[in-house]
């Protein structure tokens, strides 16, 4: 039986929600490296972590930072990927302003080459002549993701390679957050 795989993202159209700030240690001071959060790989503890609000708002189940996009989860949806995904996710105690109900800032360990660029709406590399020679061979858009799954192996969660914006998650993995009853995560098949 082939396997699905979604893009988890935010719903941004949740009425009333929250938007969270960036995570900052317990003193308020920004975390050195953000963005080591997005990137695919497995990080050091950063120690405690505090979450601000930039508006308050309807908690969500699942949500990502303004600024990096680092997914906040709550314990319901911590235990699902502790559960299903233990070898492709870190999950770090978090404190979410105004809440006493635990929260995890979730890092997705794994990357994946399986963009499949035939597939997609449109998916366009990074050349030399964009100017950008740090992202050459990288993707400077991709619309419509697809993704080829024989590429994908084992993986219950990643990101794809090249594109780290998105979080796949397979079928099983999306059932079983669906059964939490999730509110602020939607999913799209890639």
């Amino acid at each position: 039986m082939p396997r699905h795989f979604f893009e988890l993202d935010f719903d941004i159209d949740a009425p009333g929600r929250w938007y969270l700030r960036e995570p900052t240690d317990l003193d308020g001071k920004t975390v050195p490296d953000i963005w080591a959060f997005v990137v695919g790989r497995p990080v050091t503890d950063p120690g405690p972590l505090r979450v601000p609000l930039s508006r308050h708002g309807k908690p969500l189940d699942f949500d990502k930072t303004t600024v990096a996009g680092t997914p906040i989860v709550n314990g319901r949806i911590a235990s699902v990927f502790r559960e299903l995904a233990p070898n492709d996710a870190q999950l770090f105690p978090v404190e979410v302003q105004g809440q006493a109900e635990p929260f995890y800032l979730l890092n997705v360990m794994r990357v994946i080459r399986c963009i499949d660029d035939a597939a997609c709406e449109e998916a366009r590399l990074w050349t030399p002549e964009d100017g950008r020679p740090d992202k050459v061979g990288e993707y400077h858009v991709v619309s419509g993701l697809r993704i080829d799954t024989s590429k994908v192996g084992n993986a219950v969660v990643f990101r794809p390679w090249g594109y780290l914006l998105p979080i796949i998650v397979d079928g099983e993995l999306k059932a079983a957050l669906e059964q939490t009853g999730i509110v602020g995560g939607r999913f799209v098949e890639v």
